[in-house]
């Protein structure tokens, strides 16, 4: 027999196979009536998105990130501003819902005794202080405008956390831990922030519980220099976290205080506080015990809260240190698509709800306020700033610039990049000491370029920009007395 009849031979058998599989089978009726032409959909469906994404997909289509969005970020991971030639690739006047940056033709010369004058003590940080207007024993003033956002060691696997953390020493930053606790893996050099999440992760005792003992012993590891509690999340807001068994590995077991090889799901609801005022019973009472300002992560869809919160802090001396908004845009390994899709606020119109509240009672300069929802891109980051932002987090255009490919696999385990899995032959091919240097790259770059924006809209800092500076394509400014930066299109019910 030759070569080539024996692969026709066994080409014949697979397909029969196949077709003998398939027209047994009872769950897909496609499959039982074409069993051959069934099974080619199959691949072609599978194989649909990779085609799309490399030889279909227009550069601006993609979502969450373009391919133009993604070159960007691979450009600054070299220590380069991201360029492009031959001048702008957007449509200004199709896209014109995105507010605009006003140049000015001078610059807004600083006047003695306002935040202009501390721009230069700030440097490339904060010009607010966490914990100041409480006076926390550990007050705390990020050095860098740009920040790693959560992300949990589980999540994200060793190496990768390893990697965020030495970036984030390299670029003088802080790494949020995520609501899964301190690793080894967080300890390389950068700053930390330690998030408390409704699970408790790292600071709870055997029956699940918060155990401020345990939180101690955590802070005594490392350079924690602010605690986050984590009220919701905005791609999934109302939803606790949930990691699933296969990735809950001996290592994450003991870091989370957990059962290895069982599901994690941490509760949508924290068993600590019930409203605002539990809330800042709380706050007080960790600060208190600890030093270090506290502040909170959340998403925004009821106004009610952030005006009760905002209430209570202007009427007495409990309060949170920063509040981080976080825009339902916002990236995570898994969410049901109703939550991802449907719920919560984007961060445009998120963060001047929130802001609005603290503004408007006076207290907004005792808050250092954090954004984060898709703004590693710098256009995005310097709009947040000008909503009123003092810092941006950013999350997945960090794990771009690592080697993320966008597969949209965070939720499998089986994600190609060894960024978001614990299988060990795939982390393999993350090596933390080269990773961190683009991821650095990028943090830094990113900064660049939002110092050389608001230099161009005619201040020092990118924390001077205002609503002012924001201008809509037909000339429609941005009305800083307004709830909402870009008014949301009502819906007629009597259709």
């Amino acid at each position: 027999m030759s070569t080539l009849t024996m692969l026709i031979t066994i080409a014949l058998l697979l397909v029969l196979v196949i077709a003998a599989v398939h027209l047994c089978q009872r769950s897909d009726p496609v499959l039982r009536i074409f069993p051959i032409l069934g099974a080619a959909r199959t691949v072609l469906i599978a194989l649909g998105p990779k085609l799309r994404q490399y030889l279909v997909a227009n550069d601006s289509e993609e979502r969450p990130f373009s391919r133009l969005d993604r070159e960007d970020v691979e450009m600054m991971s070299t220590g380069k501003i991201s360029q492009i030639a031959f001048g702008s690739r957007t449509d200004l006047v199709a896209h014109g819902h995105e507010p605009l940056l006003k140049y000015r033709t001078f610059p807004r010369l600083p006047v003695e005794g306002t935040p202009e004058a501390e721009t230069n003590s700030a440097g490339q940080g904060s010009l607010k202080t966490m914990g100041a207007a409480r006076q926390r024993r550990y007050q705390y003033r990020p050095a860098s405008i740009v920040n790693i956002s959560g992300m949990s060691f589980g999540a994200l696997s060793g190496p990768a956390v390893e990697t965020l953390n030495l970036a984030a020493g390299i670029a003088g930053c802080f790494q949020n831990s995520g609501e899964g606790g301190i690793s080894d893996h967080h300890l390389h050099g950068g700053d930390l922030v330690f998030q408390i999440g409704s699970g408790y992760f790292g600071c709870r005792d055997h029956a699940g519980s918060f155990s401020i003992s345990e939180l101690k012993e955590r802070l005594a590891q490392g350079p924690i220099k602010a605690l986050e509690i984590k009220i919701s999340q905005g791609a999934k807001p109302g939803l606790g976290g949930f990691l699933p068994g296969e990735k809950v590995t001996a290592e994450i077991a003991r870091y989370r205080g957990i059962t290895q090889g069982m599901d994690c799901a941490s509760p949508p609801r924290h068993a600590e506080f019930w409203d605002a005022d539990s809330l800042l019973d709380w706050v007080e009472y960790l600060a208190d015990e600890t030093g270090l300002p506290v502040g909170i992560k959340s998403a925004v869809g009821d106004t009610e809260f952030w005006s009760d919160l905002a209430t209570l802090m202007a009427r007495d001396a409990r309060g949170v240190d920063y509040i981080a908004i976080d825009g339902s845009e916002g990236g995570t390994g898994a969410a049901p698509s109703v939550f991802a899709e449907s719920v919560g606020y984007p961060f445009r119109q998120a963060f001047p709800l929130v802001h609005r509240e603290f503004r408007s009672r006076g207290i907004d300069g005792d808050v250092v306020f954090i954004g984060a929802g898709r703004l590693g891109l710098a256009a995005n980051a310097a709009r947040a700033f000008a909503y009123g932002a003092d810092l941006v987090n950013v999350g997945r255009t960090a794990m771009l610039s690592m080697g993320c490919i966008q597969a949209l696999k965070c939720h499998t385990g089986h994600c190609p990049s060894g960024i978001a899995t614990q299988r060990p032959w795939l982390t393999r091919g993350i090596v933390p000491e080269a990773a961190a240097l683009k991821v650095s790259n990028y943090l830094i770059s990113l900064r660049k370029e939002l110092f050389a924006v608001a230099e161009a809209c005619g201040v020092s800092h990118p924390g001077l920009l205002t609503p002012a500076d924001l201008t809509h394509v037909d000339g429609t400014p941005v009305d800083p007395r307004s709830t909402l930066p870009v008014p949301l299109t009502s819906v007629d019910m009597s259709a």
